[in-house]
């Protein structure tokens, strides 16, 4: 109880400074020149082909696997697309909580628009992220609302992923008891469970927050010698996450399942994908192969990390002990429900908006 009291009364503060928060996000919006944007997005489409010819002999690797789809038992392909589909819903309250709305379609049609048009446009995040906003906008959400929901989702979203493989640590230096996709699946429900204790915590409480911003802070100083020190850090952590409690209010815990529910779909799509090539590597390197994966997408050299997951997967599911053949089989099949499919997807969103705001 008495924790709980601190939280609420953190939570109390933090929620006062809302309105000047996302009039500070608002007010930082300004449209660049067209000369300018035009120019960013040449620089970002010769980064991108650049990057695509580099990563391309894996990705066609992995896009030659589809003549083998035949492969892999109906039952799998099923369960593969409802673990997506659990993970998108998760994503969806997620928003939903932090744009502070009940309505379930603008999330829902911006989402999938977005997400969609994030996973072809070079420097997608950034356009994709833009795209949902306006759809949110347009669907009667208030504009500041819509720019600090979307951010404090995004960070936490990505915020949790990179926490991820340091909870995986503690898996590896134990390894794996058998080669089983079971207690593969039984050590993710273990680190999952682990990420969202872990995460609650910075959420509720200052010491280790500041703490692990002022270990990041010498690391960093210590590396670059020669260059100015980096200050204020912890201060800096702390107002972050400051600004994302604010955003949520009362509902965090909420938001903090969804975003790590987000992410254990996701990895059980993984795990279904690897049923259904008949494989069995070892535990502890699977989920190293999705920490791999997850953070592999999110260099935003490539649409949604397009060619960089298909290499980095192959080559750390073949470290956890999966043939050669059957980790390509098993990254284009996870591929195709996390990335290949959710394209069309972003037209359903597009229609879904079009029919109910079509002025």
């Amino acid at each position: 109880m008495a924790a709980q009291r601190r939280i609420g009364d953190r939570i109390e503060q933090v929620v006062g400074q809302r309105a000047d928060i996302e009039h500070e996000i608002e007010r930082g919006e300004a449209e660049q020149p067209a000369g300018q944007s035009l120019r960013r997005t040449l620089v970002w489409l010769a980064i991108t082909a650049v990057s695509l010819y580099l990563v391309a002999p894996s990705l066609f690797e992995v896009l030659g696997a589809w003549n083998e789809v035949d492969r892999l038992a109906p039952a799998w392909l099923v369960a593969m697309a409802a673990l997506q589909g659990a993970s998108l819903v998760c994503l969806w309250e997620l928003q939903r909580l932090a744009i502070h709305t009940r309505r379930w379609h603008p999330v829902i049609a911006s989402q999938l628009a977005g997400s969609a048009l994030s996973k072809i446009a070079p420097g997608g995040g950034a356009i994709g992220a833009a795209l949902q906003y306006k759809m949110l906008v347009q669907a009667g959400i208030q504009r500041a609302s819509a720019v600090a929901g979307l951010t404090a989702a995004n960070l936490l979203t990505v915020g949790v992923v990179l926490a991820l493989p340091v909870l995986t640590l503690p898996v590896l230096i134990r390894g794996g008891v058998d080669s089983s996709l079971v207690e593969a699946a039984a050590i993710g429900l273990v680190v999952f469970a682990a990420l969202f204790a872990v995460s609650a915590l910075l959420l509720a409480t200052d010491g280790p927050l500041a703490w692990i911003g002022l270990m990041a802070q010498r690391l960093r100083n210590r590396l670059r010698r020669g260059t100015p020190p980096l200050v204020a850090l912890p201060d800096r952590l702390l107002h972050e996450r400051d600004r994302i409690l604010a955003t949520l209010g009362p509902r965090w815990r909420r938001a903090l399942l969804a975003t790590v529910g987000r992410w254990a779909f996701d990895y059980g799509t993984l795990l279904a994908a690897l049923a259904a090539v008949g494989s069995t590597p070892r535990p502890a390197l699977v989920l190293l192969a999705f920490c791999a994966a997850q953070v592999l997408a999110q260099i935003p050299i490539t649409p949604g990390g397009l060619g960089f997951v298909e290499a980095g997967l192959t080559a750390t599911l073949a470290l956890a002990g999966v043939g050669a053949g059957a980790a390509v089989l098993a990254t284009f099949a996870y591929r195709l429900f996390q990335y290949w499919l959710p394209l069309p997807l972003g037209l359903v969103g597009a229609a879904m908006q079009r029919r109910r705001y079509a002025t």
